[in-house]
Order: structure tokens, then C-alpha cells, then sequence
């Protein structure tokens, strides 16, 4: 009997605003608090509370490590095959 797969994982993409404070962390610690969380959110993209907002554009979805002290604001893509990040708070 074949190894049960493990979940897809969505890919990962970041905005330019985003892409801009990822270069901003300096420290290990930080990069690998994130790196966490967006495993997390990459397996199970849903996992973020949705935040409110008008019917047009994209559902924006916040996600939120207490443990590493991470926030993503994301919005994942019809087929849940990306995960876009717009915003990242270590």
C-alpha cells in the first residue's frame, strides 16, 4: 500500500508592500517565526479569520500566531493554489 500524501500546500507570493518588510527582518528568529506561519497558512489557507469588506476585490483573511507573534493579512486565490501575502507584522 502506497505512503498517504501529505496536504498540497498553496504557493506563496508576496506584494510588493510585503515583499518590502520581508526584506526589512534582520533576525533569525523573525525570518523562522515566519517562515512558521506561512507554512501554516500554506496547508491550510482558510485558516484566517476573514475581515469585512465590500463585495469587490479579492476576501482579504488575517492570520495571527500568538505564539511567534506573527500577522498575515493574505487572500487566497479561487482554487486555493495561492496564497497572495499583503502584509506581514513580526
Amino acid at each position: 500500500m502506497p505512503a498517504p500524501h501529505s496536504p498540497r500546500r498553496a504557493r506563496i507570493a508576496f506584494s510588493d508592500s510585503a515583499a518590502k518588510q520581508l526584506d526589512a527582518l534582520t533576525s533569525e528568529a523573525e525570518l523562522h517565526a515566519l517562515d512558521r506561519a506561512l507554512v501554516v497558512v500554506s496547508v491550510h489557507p482558510n485558516v484566517g479569520r476573514p475581515i469585512p469588506a465590500g463585495a469587490a476585490g479579492p476576501q482579504l483573511r488575517e492570520y495571527a500566531d500568538e505564539v511567534e507573534h506573527v500577522r498575515l493579512l493574505y487572500w487566497v486565490s479561487a482554487l486555493g493554489t495561492i496564497v497572495l501575502v499583503a502584509f506581514i507584522e513580526v
